[in-house]
């Protein structure tokens, strides 16, 4: 896959679909690889007439990793927030924003559509916040506004993901990551046991670097809630949200349209916190639907 030489970072990104289409640019949550997004609803949304970007936020992937900021402590910062203390991080949401924006700037893009899911979601939203001239609409996936009298996260789905493997086998990892999914999948269109199995080994021989993870979560948890700034949105918004998500609960998705003028709100039954192959329908209906209609207006429009 390509590198891009974006906001003093290598950022790994792969494309799908025609460049001359209207571009839609993917952004995955923490800890999460690009391979995350499935290929069937990438090539899905470009058979819809997308060009489709999916990249590794920083810290991640096969992206510049932050390795100069240390390691992270987690648990610190999760006292620190639950005592009402300010949360240090090596860096914030904010920057991973200017990442995506930057990315589209070096890959020649000047406008594009904004999907991010989980923390995805909230630079998503923070693209808009922050670069409304180059975004044509967002989409915020299973995702919330930071607002922290919202509910939080179950116990087991955040055990599972907090939780370390037993050692750092590449047995141990795999297994670690498929544990986490069945916690956080989805009820109504689970993963096969192959599929899960499949998934996490790719992600443990692609890259591992839990102290990346654990420096993006520091970034979440040291985030302002982002209600005012989403009021100030003028752009066309979807909130796309599991009813049985029980890592980021459907409380967040809802104030999460709430408060973004005009935007849709899609609740899905029996979805949860994950990607699914029984999930790509859902996903490609949802998105590729609304970002069409988006394209559909600009076009009477204009």
């Amino acid at each position: 896959m390509p590198q891009a030489e974006a906001n003093g970072l290598s950022i790994e990104y792969e494309t799908f679909g025609d460049r001359a289409n209207p571009a839609l640019l993917l952004i995955m949550g923490v800890g999460c690889q690009l391979i995350m997004w499935p290929e069937d609803l990438c090539q899905g949304l470009a058979d819809r007439g997308f060009f489709v970007i999916r990249y590794d936020n920083r810290d991640i992937g096969l992206t510049t990793k932050m390795d100069d900021a240390g390691a992270p402590d987690i648990m610190a910062a999760l006292t620190a927030q639950l005592s009402g203390e300010p949360v240090k991080a090596p860096y914030s949401l904010d920057d991973m924003a200017d990442d995506a924006a930057a990315l589209l700037k070096t890959l020649g893009i000047d406008r594009a559509h904004i999907v991010g899911a989980s923390m995805g979601g909230m630079i998503a939203q923070l693209v808009a916040i922050r670069h409304p001239e180059i975004t044509k609409s967002l989409t915020s996936i299973m995702s919330t506004t930071g607002n922290p009298d919202l509910p939080a996260a179950k116990d087991e789905a955040m055990g599972a993901l907090l939780t370390p493997p037993a050692d750092t086998s590449r047995e141990s990892l795999i297994a670690q990551g498929v544990t986490m999914w069945k916690v956080i999948g989805s009820p109504k269109y689970p993963a096969t046991e192959e599929e899960l199995t499949t998934l996490a080994a790719r992600n443990v021989d692609r890259s591992i670097c839990p102290e990346g993870f654990g420096r993006q979560v520091l970034a979440i948890l040291s985030a302002p809630a982002r209600n005012e700034a989403l009021a100030k949105l003028s752009v066309p918004a979807m909130v796309l949200h599991g009813a049985d998500d029980p890592l980021v609960p459907v409380e967040g998705g809802k104030d999460t349209a709430d408060a973004i003028p005009g935007a849709r709100l899609e609740i899905i039954d029996g979805m949860a916190h994950d990607f699914t192959q029984a999930l790509v329908p859902v996903y490609l209906d949802k998105i590729g639907g609304f970002v069409s209609q988006v394209e559909s207006g600009r076009a009477a429009a204009e």
